[in-house]
């Protein structure tokens, strides 16, 4: 029988990739990424920082701009940004990197975990409190 991996995460917090993890998907993919701490999070651009959109000068006019230029600041900086909840948790390089890495591509709050699957089945990812779960898609009514 043929199957599929997918991971999820296996504890409270929610699913993250550990900036090692992140790095070497990348790498694997072909795509450089810059990461930057900001607290306790790390935000990865595309693009280094001289040549991003400078959006900390529109934080401070952000009340007066127009709602159509708000919205092409927002898909700018959705251009510019990595985000791994973008990748599909049965992509081949992502379970590829939490193979190779084991725990440590786990992010904050988060413990990533591998589950074989029958190919032919309909799954889907439910959580709570960020605890996950990989389900076969049924039918359901409330």
């Amino acid at each position: 029988m043929k199957t599929k991996k997918i991971v999820y995460n296996g504890c409270f917090g929610g699913f993250g990739l550990s900036e090692k993890a992140v790095l070497r998907y990348a790498e694997i993919k072909g795509f450089k990424v810059y990461p930057k701490k900001e607290g306790i999070l790390t935000i990865y651009y595309f693009v280094p920082e001289e040549e991003r959109f400078p959006f900390d000068k529109c934080d401070r006019i952000w009340h007066q701009l127009t709602e159509e230029t708000k919205q092409e600041y927002n898909r700018a900086y959705g251009k510019q940004i990595f985000n791994e909840n973008d990748i599909d948790r049965d992509d081949e390089t992502l379970v590829q990197v939490v193979e190779e890495l084991g725990k440590e591509a786990s992010g904050f709050c988060a413990d990533l975990v591998i589950v074989e699957i029958p190919d032919d089945v309909e799954w889907e990812i439910t959580e709570y409190d960020g605890n996950e779960t990989v389900e076969e898609v049924h039918r359901s009514w409330r």
